[in-house]
């Protein structure tokens, strides 16, 4: 059984930037979010074709972020000394950042986004540009299958999760370690984060949903580790339910327990945290028209797909947020995607041409604030909606 339990109201391709700023404000689908009650998995309701998502003109690169690179070495080198693979796959390798960290003949990516690939391959990694599925999955172990299987903010775009779990049991060696990371739900509850909602997130997994899916293909968590990136996540270590080399660790059992005290198996927990969304919407717009009627400037840092969501369920344009600043290639001197905001290259800021910076890239706050702490010394302000709209 599903209940819906928020309404982000009308939306467009959270990563369909434009340089027309008509087409740019097309919204095609309604952001809904809804509970199954029976394995508690949440998702959104309306799903766009994962053709017109991933393709050869998406923008996102893991590389941007420093976060991320430190985040993909430190676990490259912690795979290594505990599980000493031979063979590693990864599935949504975007542009390499995880695999640069091995040998290429040790590890094979997986990246549907022809343009991601390309640039991947140029390493001399060996990508394969396709959807992951069983068919992928038979292709590539024509000659030996995986010791680790890795997978991160991929796994819960994937709207047929019994096609993504099929395929990666048949592609992992009997005593292979499967490993996933993304966002947390109880995080995301906890953050009042309504913007982990969009288009590419078709899930948001807890501890609990996760592993009532795990179980129908013969897998288990074994560990957990909780992630400071993208506003909150979880690694999860998983292996088959027959190998008997990890035992489910302690790490796995805290994590369900914390799971089950914040009530993510009762309803009225997601219609609490619906109410504090609505809340958080009308004060960051009351924010924002504070500093337009004191004059003062206002732009955005980071033209981020969590900063769509907020930015088109909250109606803010131009009038509030004059451009938003980022580093990404793909989307600069171009509109954020559902309204008339223009994407401008990144260069440092300065106070005497901005007053307010709205942080679209909030989960990259830490290192944003650091890199920026010259214009912070001299009067300049942050402003954030997480966990509510406030001056840093």
């Amino acid at each position: 059984m599903y209940k819906k339990f928020l309404d982000l109201g009308d939306q467009p391709l959270a990563n369909s930037f434009f340089f027309n700023c008509n087409f740019s404000k097309k919204k095609i689908y309604k952001l809904k979010v809804k509970i199954n009650l029976k394995n508690f998995l949440v998702s959104i309701q309306n799903t766009i074709p994962k053709q017109k998502m991933f393709n050869a003109k998406y923008p996102y690169r893991s590389s941007t972020s420093f976060t991320m690179k430190e985040s993909f070495r430190k676990l490259a080198i912690k795979i290594l000394k505990n599980f000493n693979p031979k063979l590693i796959l990864e599935i949504g390798s975007n542009d390499g950042m995880f695999i640069k960290n091995f040998n290429k003949n040790m590890v094979i990516g997986v990246e549907p986004c022809k343009n991601l690939a390309i640039e991947t391959r140029k390493n001399g990694f060996k990508i394969f540009s396709n959807y992951w599925d069983l068919n992928l999955a038979k292709k590539i172990t024509k000659l030996k299958k995986f010791d680790i299987i890795y997978s991160a903010n991929t796994i819960t775009h994937i709207k047929n999760l019994g096609s993504v779990f099929r395929a990666i049991s048949y592609a992992l060696e009997k005593n292979g370690i499967l490993i996933i990371e993304d966002p947390s739900l109880m995080d995301c509850l906890k953050l009042n984060a309504y913007d982990q909602f969009y288009c590419e997130h078709i899930y948001i997994f807890s501890a609990i949903s996760l592993s009532s899916i795990l179980k129908e293909y013969n897998f288990e968590i074994f560990r957990i580790e909780k992630l400071k990136v993208h506003g909150g996540s979880n690694r999860y270590y998983i292996k088959r339910k027959s190998n008997k080399d990890f035992k489910i660790e302690k790490s796995y059992k805290d994590h369900i327990a914390a799971e089950l005290k914040y009530g993510l198996k009762n309803y009225t927990i997601y219609q609490e945290f619906k109410k504090r969304v609505e809340i958080s919407k009308n004060k960051l717009i009351k924010l924002l028209n504070g500093f337009k009627k004191k004059k003062l400037r206002v732009i955005g840092y980071g033209a981020t797909a969590k900063s769509v969501t907020v930015l088109n369920y909250c109606k803010i344009n131009k009038n509030l947020i004059s451009y938003f600043l980022d580093t990404t290639p793909d989307k600069i001197n171009k509109y954020l995607p559902g309204c008339d905001i223009l994407v401008k290259r990144y260069k440092k800021l300065k106070k005497k041409n901005v007053d307010i910076v709205f942080l679209g890239a909030w989960n990259f706050k830490d290192e944003i604030l650091r890199k920026e702490k010259s214009f912070i010394s001299k009067g300049g302000k942050f402003i954030t909606h997480i966990p509510y709209p406030r001056i840093l």
